[in-house]
């Protein structure tokens, strides 16, 4: 499948620049059942193989890194789609971690301490279930989560907000130019959607391990958390780190676009295999008489 394909898929839901970033300009139920969706939705299996091959020469050629942070509210499908998007990579080129609240060791560093400490090596894709976002969207809804953090009073201004998010675009611009591909998404889902799949858990045997009381009181706060995610991603979606808005309704749609938007960046990379020097090519020549002469052998 030509990258064009990917490139269309992903293109209408990349968010480079966000100074004029509105997020009711980007609807979660998507385009709806037309053949853009249609599209996509034949498009998965193909995804995941193409995404596999790159993964591959991503791993060999080890120039550049990948890290995919993954942010969204409680039942928008960050688990799911990094499962189904992932599930052709060879495990040894691809790392997860899920960031919960953080541990008393973690709030003694600096916000960015934890995450740092996770990315990715050159070569790997790492992938973020949430991430240092988290300090611009649970800890600003929830400003009481401040006080946790031993700042010193005189650092707890009003601009907390702006200086958090000129400390944000300088880590990921300092990534970048040390070869870091930066891709966020935000599965964007809706509040009625959300409900339903919250029903869902309470329903079905097999997801009741999912549901938690407290992500109903998160839900309480929804225009908080839709005014932060906005001002976030208007603040930090650049050129070499721009925000992905995925329409989250519809699941299998939602995973398409993350994996072409994924697809179309490792190719914009021109990865390649190694090539192979002339002392290998000898080995490699020799090696193949000792195979041939050992094959030989065995038949007689």
């Amino acid at each position: 499948m030509h990258n064009r394909h990917f490139r269309r898929l992903a293109k209408p839901y990349i968010v480079r620049d966000g100074r004029t970033f509105r997020l009711r300009d980007f609807s979660p139920a998507g385009p709806g059942p037309d053949e853009t969706q249609h599209d996509a939705k034949r498009f998965l299996k193909k995804s995941v193989e193409a995404l596999s091959a790159l993964q591959e020469r991503l791993y060999a050629q080890d120039r550049w890194g990948v890290l995919l942070i993954f942010q969204a509210m409680d039942a928008a499908g960050k688990d799911s789609a990094i499962k189904h998007v992932m599930s052709g990579v060879d495990p040894k080129g691809c790392q997860v971690y899920s960031f919960k609240a953080p541990s008393e060791e973690e709030l003694d560093h600096d916000f960015l301490w934890r995450t740092s400490k996770a990315l990715p090596e050159r070569g790997r894709i790492g992938i973020f279930n949430r991430s240092y976002y988290e300090e611009t969207l649970v800890v600003r809804v929830h400003p009481e989560f401040l006080k946790r953090q031993k700042l010193p009073a005189s650092l707890l201004t009003p601009r907390i907000w702006k200086e958090r998010f000129e400390d944000i675009n300088a880590f990921e611009r300092y990534l970048a130019r040390n070869g870091f591909v930066i891709l966020k998404f935000f599965l964007n889902v809706s509040r009625a959607e959300q409900h339903r799949r919250f029903l869902d858990r309470l329903e079905r045997p097999e997801k009741n391990y999912k549901f938690q009381l407290g992500d109903l009181a998160e839900s309480e706060c929804w225009p908080d958390y839709m005014a932060a995610y906005e001002a976030t991603i208007r603040a930090t979606a650049r050129p070499h780190a721009p925000w992905v808005v995925i329409p989250a309704d519809d699941k299998k749609f939602a995973r398409t676009v993350v994996a072409a938007t994924v697809i179309d960046a490792l190719n914009r990379l021109d990865l390649s295999f190694p090539p192979i020097d002339e002392d290998q090519q000898r080995d490699m020549a020799r090696a193949r008489r000792l195979l041939a002469r050992e094959r030989r052998r065995i038949k007689s």
